[in-house]
């Protein structure tokens, strides 16, 4: 399984460290090892790259504003927690003041039109379908995914962080970090069907816990 982000405490410790003493290319380098999760996390929640790019960076930057209070632990943890709070305080903004959807949804709240999706799809998700399913098909599948299951499937199986960050990132029990987890695979299995190729039909997948 190919990992699209390694993580080692240690370095990012020292890195942490030199930044908050005004190393500005020590933070550089966090930014570089870690802004293309930071932004596939984005992306799965708000599904519009130029608003990802902009959450991304608004995100790093709070991060460098806050970086003293980062007392230890996961800091990537720490980071997409910030990602997830900017996203939803975008998401929440914009319901009160609505202009056009980030993505075209029909009456039902599903997306009528496809999005990309950032990540390898053959990171994580290759444990869940044949190989011989085609990634064009497989990107579909996950382009139809709730933002829910778009969210705990880039965190878990194509970022590969582990349930206890997944649980500080979305501020939810591991509980039900895992049963969300099994639910978005489930629903991914649901989505082709192996033998003969057919989707089966989005509402299969409309409920995100």
């Amino acid at each position: 399984m190919k990992l699209l982000n390694q993580s080692d405490p240690g370095n990012d410790a020292t890195l942490i460290a030199d930044a908050v003493k005004g190393n500005l290319d020590a933070f550089n380098q966090l930014v570089v090892k870690y802004q293309n999760m930071a932004y596939g996390h984005a992306y799965a929640l708000v599904g519009d790259p130029d608003t990802a790019a902009d959450i991304t960076q608004e995100s790093f930057l709070k991060v460098y504003q806050n970086l003293v209070q980062f007392h230890g632990g996961s800091f990537r943890a720490w980071l997409m927690r910030i990602v997830t709070n900017t996203s939803y305080d975008l998401l929440r903004n914009f319901r009160k003041h609505p202009t056009q959807p980030l993505f075209p949804v029909d009456d039902y709240g599903e997306e009528l039109e496809s999005i990309s999706w950032v990540a390898d799809p053959e990171a994580g998700v290759e444990t869940i379908f044949d190989r011989k399913q085609t990634a064009e098909r497989l990107l579909q599948a996950l382009d139809e995914l709730p933002v829910n299951y778009r969210s705990i499937l880039t965190l878990i199986d194509l970022y590969e962080l582990d349930y206890s960050e997944a649980t500080q990132i979305l501020n939810i029990p591991i509980g039900t970090v895992k049963s969300r987890l099994s639910r978005a695979r489930l629903c991914m299995q649901n989505k082709i069907k192996s033998d003969d190729n057919v989707f089966l039909p989005k509402a299969a997948c409309a409920i995100a816990v």
